[in-house]
């Protein structure tokens, strides 16, 4: 007899399939993304089990420095320690070294790119940092970006991108 926890894996595992269908790759990450799966955050547990697996995750050094800012803040308003924040960023270096994350360069062009985002999507007022994140996206022909940055995920949609969440 199937009782309700044994149905849970099946739920569980049709569950993942629809963010893998839903989230097609590549899929490029911004900081907000990327710190989600090194700190606990409302959303962490969901984006951590959505890319469990995934060998198409695209993260630049931008974003790297960003998380360090972002760890940083953290130690200032008194979470965490330095020891933590550093192993995570190490981490992410590693991962990013070894090709378990793929690096996107920040070129000339991907500025040249930011730029015409800034000055075309005019709707949706970007910061440069979150132009240079979806230009980056695009010199990595990424089908998909995810960001907890509300107007990078709509600067993302109106771009032809699939954003997450």
């Amino acid at each position: 007899m199937r009782t309700a926890s044994n149905r849970r894996p099946v739920r569980w595992r049709e569950q993942r399939a629809a963010y893998r269908i839903q989230v097609p790759g590549p899929l490029y990450c911004d900081t907000s993304a990327l710190l989600k799966l090194y700190v606990s955050e409302p959303g962490s547990d969901e984006f951590n089990r959505m890319v469990e697996g995934r060998e198409d995750l695209f993260v630049s050094d931008l974003t790297v420095t960003e998380v360090a800012s972002a760890l940083a803040r953290r130690l200032r308003q008194g979470a965490g320690t330095l020891e933590t924040a550093r192993l995570m960023q190490h981490a992410i270096l590693e991962r990013l070294d070894g090709g378990i994350y793929h690096r996107v360069e920040l070129t000339r062009d991907v500025h040249r790119r930011a730029e015409r985002f800034l000055l075309s999507l005019i709707e949706t007022p970007l910061r440069a940092a979150d132009a240079l994140h979806l230009a980056l996206a695009t010199s990595a022909h990424a089908a998909s970006l995810a960001s907890f940055d509300a107007r990078l995920g709509a600067a993302a949609r109106a771009i032809g991108l699939v954003a997450y969440p």
